[in-house]
């Protein structure tokens, strides 16, 4: 449990700290508070802390500074504070605040006349009062989530003293970080050990940050391996978003997403928990480009996912619509895409044409493309039926399109 970076800036009595750079990331999680008192700090952190950089013990030039805010990044600090005045470091040099800046590190300036002990003791207590709070948000959470509480009644009057929003209808998000077993396999232990923490340490960091964007705040809640999210709303474009945002931050590792139905209500937690699962099982075993699968969307996939062999399944796929993958034209997958807006709809030519935002008159010659290509007829039921289950297994081998 922690304060942020920007809750911290926000703290009565510490007015006068200055955010220089890393703004994008004042989300941050600081776990606590170290005051640097060697040349570099990478064998004296372990990821979270805020480092206070005073200039006492040692000079602090150009180089060494951005030898810190660089070990820092490294090691997944939460930010650096650097104490400017007369005695020791007259000033920050640009080139820090914009190294700083680049690699995303909140970069707080603090005057020397604001003593260091005065500094600690405000957050130190801080810390301890906004852990008491955030433990037990997170704690209802986790109840909610495992169906494990004495009273629901008493479980709502707890939230709604924390400020916990409880009556909106939410869906849940499970995450979970895939490629661990590889890391562990090509490095030495203590070093994928390394790794390892500080990927879920970025992931946590990025997930709150998201979060801190969305009107209601709410905590982010990790049980063992998982990552869950409880959203009022979730939009496709928005988590397929937020899953190529991650897997730019989290590389060599990868984070799969899975999106449950909605639970209209708290007591509903549990079984949207387990359909997220589900979900993020299908998107994981499936290895889909977007990282992402909608429980509303498994269907059958459910079944073709205990098929030990992907190849079969792949292969099903590319026997029903391989022939409508035009490679050498603009568009490849527009009769696919074409198809799949006919099996959306129900079969509903008028409805698919205004789907795809083109005329009736052209959906008609596709359609007949289509079953030339194919060989065989919409009419058909069984040809029907093998491209609406082929169809269900390209959306999830093909990055995510806009809706």
């Amino acid at each position: 449990m922690s304060l942020s970076v920007e809750e911290i800036l926000r703290l009565p009595g510490l007015e006068s700290l200055v955010l220089r750079a890393g703004a994008r990331n004042v989300h941050r999680s600081v776990r606590w508070s170290y005051v640097a008192e060697n040349v570099g700090i990478a064998d004296w952190v372990m990821g979270g802390e805020l480092v206070f950089v005073t200039g006492i013990n040692h000079t602090r030039d150009e180089a060494n500074l951005l030898q810190l805010v660089r070990e820092g990044v490294a090691s997944g600090i939460a930010g650096i504070v650097i104490l400017t005045g007369d005695e020791f470091i007259q000033r920050i040099p640009p080139s820090v605040v914009r190294l700083a800046e680049a690699e995303g590190l909140p970069l707080i300036e603090q005057p020397y006349a604001l003593k260091m002990v005065i500094v600690t003791h405000l957050i130190g207590t801080a810390l301890v009062q906004m852990t008491q709070v955030k433990t037990s948000r997170r704690d209802i959470l986790g109840q909610l989530l495992s169906g494990d509480y004495p009273s629901l009644e008493i479980v709502r009057r707890r939230a709604q003293h924390l400020e916990l929003p409880l009556a909106t209808p939410r869906r849940l998000v499970a995450l979970r970080l895939s490629g661990v077993d590889t890391l562990f396999q090509q490095q030495e232990p203590e070093e994928a050990e390394r790794v390892l923490q500080l990927t879920r340490q970025r992931l946590l960091d990025h997930l709150e940050n998201w979060q801190q964007e969305r009107p209601e705040r709410l905590p982010v809640v990790i049980q063992g391996d998982l990552f869950v999210l409880l959203l009022a709303d979730a939009e496709r474009v928005e988590l397929h978003a937020l899953a190529a945002e991650l897997q730019q931050e989290l590389a060599p590792l990868r984070a799969y997403l899975g999106l449950s139905a909605r639970a209209e209500s708290c007591a509903e937690f549990p079984r949207a928990l387990l359909e997220a699962r589900q979900a993020l099982d299908v998107a994981e075993g499936m290895q889909a480009p977007g990282s992402f699968c909608d429980y509303r969307e498994l269907g059958v996939l459910r079944l073709l996912r205990a098929i030990p062999d992907r190849a079969v399944v792949e292969q099903f796929m590319k026997d029903t619509l391989g022939p409508l993958n035009e490679a050498g034209r603009k568009q490849p997958h527009l009769l696919i895409e074409t198809l799949d807006a006919l099996v959306q709809e129900g079969g509903n030519a008028l409805k698919a044409a205004q789907r795809l935002g083109i005329h009736r008159n052209t959906l008609n010659q596709r359609i007949a493309r289509i079953e030339a290509l194919s060989g065989q007829s919409l009419d058909d039921a069984q040809f029907r039926l093998n491209t609406s289950v082929a169809l269900l297994i390209w959306r999830m081998s093909n990055a995510p399109r806009h809706e």
